[in-house]
């Protein structure tokens, strides 16, 4: 009875709700011969994307897109000094950055870009051989106290100080970690908006980065995924970031230097004699001693100096004298040389004792009884 009843009241309230409707409802309705079975198919909300999350590449792209809108990315002006928390090199396109301290980073477009945009950053690995794996933090910090105490993941690398709507995500295909914060345009007077970037590994943990050298991808989006700007740099969280940046921007230029520099060798200047110069290229340029191949060398040598000139041109005149006599006789020279310095030897050995002249008395000793 009680079916009955809600059957009748559930036919009265379609009826006043559909004029005209003077059909029977359960037979026309709900019978099993005319039920469309895909009726509720058509009542499904399609598929929608989610707002900030585009899909992820394997190998991202770290190239620079400024976009219609010119994104740009600046950094304040720093020292090398060594109390410097973070410090940017230009040349280098490099951060350098302590752990877990503000990194300050200014966002520039040419154009106000859509409202709603985004801007998302991502930890990428520079080098291609390790640019596929995920950078995350080292089990070390992953575990310590006070790099969890916020709303962000454990494992992420990049944080963003002082904004609550950053939006923490990880792509479940790549497994890549990126935060994502709202654009904001900038205050008035101002050209910049500025975020707060911590990073919170060292570069050098293992476990972690391991000294891989890493990138950091900061990009425009809208709400659908749609990338409008992207700007890239280099990062290296260190104990000293000043004193780093210095080794490494002279370490560069000296590398410049090298390659711009034409190839020869060092040799130190000598300031030239125009009298010496003049009589040692004339002496000195002579052919070298023939030796078993065809070819023959020929050297000048320049001499700083009269005196020194003339020494080396008695060398230079004896040696050539010396190739021009025969070894036969170059022996008996010889041994007559030293046949004459042994009898010169012989009469200074003679004359040692003196002529003339006193004597010299020797104390005899004698015995004692």
């Amino acid at each position: 009875m009680n079916d009955q009843a809600d059957s009748k009241d559930f036919e009265d309230l379609w009826n006043s709700m559909v004029p005209g409707a003077d059909v029977n409802w359960e037979t026309n309705f709900l019978s099993e011969s005319q039920f469309d079975e895909k009726v509720f198919e058509q009542l499904q909300p399609p598929e929608l994307y989610v707002s900030g999350a585009p899909p992820c590449s394997t190998v991202p792209t770290i190239t620079d897109y400024p976009g219609v809108h010119d994104f740009q990315l600046r950094f304040p002006q720093s020292s090398f000094a060594k109390s410097a928390t973070s410090t940017y090199s230009a040349d280098l396109n490099k951060l350098y950055c302590q752990r877990a301290k503000t990194c300050p980073v200014q966002m520039v477009v040419g154009e106000r870009p859509p409202v709603g945009s985004l801007v998302r950053a991502t930890a990428v690995y520079k080098k291609s051989e390790h640019v596929a794996e995920v950078v995350k933090r080292c089990p070390h910090h992953e575990r310590t106290p006070e790099s969890n105490d916020g709303p962000a993941p454990s494992s992420h690398l990049i944080l963003v100080e002082g904004n609550r709507q950053a939006e923490y995500q990880q792509d479940p295909n790549t497994g890549r970690q990126s935060v994502l914060v709202p654009y904001e345009p900038p205050q008035q007077g101002s050209e910049h908006t500025t975020a707060l970037f911590n990073y919170m590994c060292m570069s050098s943990c293992m476990g972690g980065m391991s000294r891989r050298p890493i990138l950091t991808i900061v990009t425009l989006e809208t709400q659908e995924g749609k990338v409008l700007g992207r700007r890239c740099f280099e990062v290296r969280v260190c104990a000293c970031p000043g004193r780093d940046r210095k080794t490494e921007e002279t370490n560069f230029r000296n590398a410049q230097e090298a390659k711009t520099s034409p190839k020869t060798a060092t040799k130190r200047s000598v300031p030239e004699d125009p009298q010496a110069g003049a009589g040692a290229r004339a002496e000195g340029s002579k052919k070298a001693k023939s030796s078993s191949s065809t070819e023959e060398e020929v050297f000048t040598l320049q001499v700083r100096g009269r005196e020194r000139y003339e020494m080396l041109k008695k060398i230079n005149d004896s040696l050539e004298l010396t190739d021009l006599v025969p070894p036969s006789d170059v022996e008996k020279y010889r041994q007559k040389h030293i046949s004459r310095g042994a009898n010169r030897r012989e009469r200074d050995s003679t004359a040692v004792e003196p002529k003339k002249g006193k004597r010299l008395l020797v104390k005899e000793k004698c015995d004692s009884d």
